[in-house]
């Protein structure tokens, strides 16, 4: 390929300048600011960190199946195919255990699925943001607030699952992403809102897939 070619000035060459995302409202509200893959805007040791962790363990086929879910249609709501990033028991009726149910489950993955795509006025014109006309960041924010209710039942119950039990086994994704938060050698520190955001970056794609 003739070295101006374009495309291998961009993809090749300057590699490093094009990665750079421009700051959006989905990704400061929807990811923890910044903290996941898809919405890191800035290229960095944070977001080659993030890349080098996608290949090198999240991508592997023993931890890319993640976790077990729902094996049938139930009610009209939940696709045949497994949406592998949460248990069956984290959306079934359970009394006063319950985290949420499998429609607002399906709900919410639709919702994050839609506003990850929005155009958003602010995004466009940074001065109107905080005006909010379109009613998006306040979706948003609210949305965040379920999601993380459920990461953290979640990351509590995989905490309390390998604590205690000398040389854990990995069994999901997101038990390699505990053990990848406690490693001192990382350049940059993976914190709990960094791996509640890798997580949300996985639903989503599997929402897409089901699409």
């Amino acid at each position: 390929m003739p070295f101006y070619d374009p495309i291998w000035l961009v993809l090749c060459i300057n590699d490093d300048i094009f990665t750079d995302l421009p700051k959006t409202a989905a990704g400061k509200h929807t990811t923890y600011n910044y903290s996941d893959i898809t919405w890191s805007s800035s290229y960095g040791p944070y977001w080659r960190q993030a890349r080098k962790m996608c290949l090198m363990e999240l991508f592997k086929c023993e931890t890319h199946r993640v976790i077990r879910v729902y094996p049938k249609r139930r009610e009209g709501i939940v696709p045949t195919k497994v949406v592998p990033i949460l248990w069956k028991k984290y959306t079934e009726s359970t009394g006063e255990t319950e985290i949420v149910t499998p429609k607002e489950f399906m709900e919410m993955l639709n919702e994050l699925f839609l506003l990850n795509g929005v155009l958003d006025i602010g995004d466009s014109i940074p001065w109107l943001s905080f005006l909010d006309l379109q009613g998006n960041i306040r979706r948003m924010k609210v949305l965040a607030k379920r999601f993380d209710r459920f990461l953290e039942h979640v990351l509590d119950e995989h905490n309390e699952r390998r604590k205690g039990v000398e040389d854990y086994v990995a069994k999901d994704m997101l038990d390699v992403l505990l053990r990848l938060s406690e490693d001192p050698t990382l350049e940059v520190k993976l914190e709990r809102h960094g791996v509640k955001a890798f997580t949300k970056d996985k639903l989503n794609i599997e929402s897409i897939k089901l699409r």
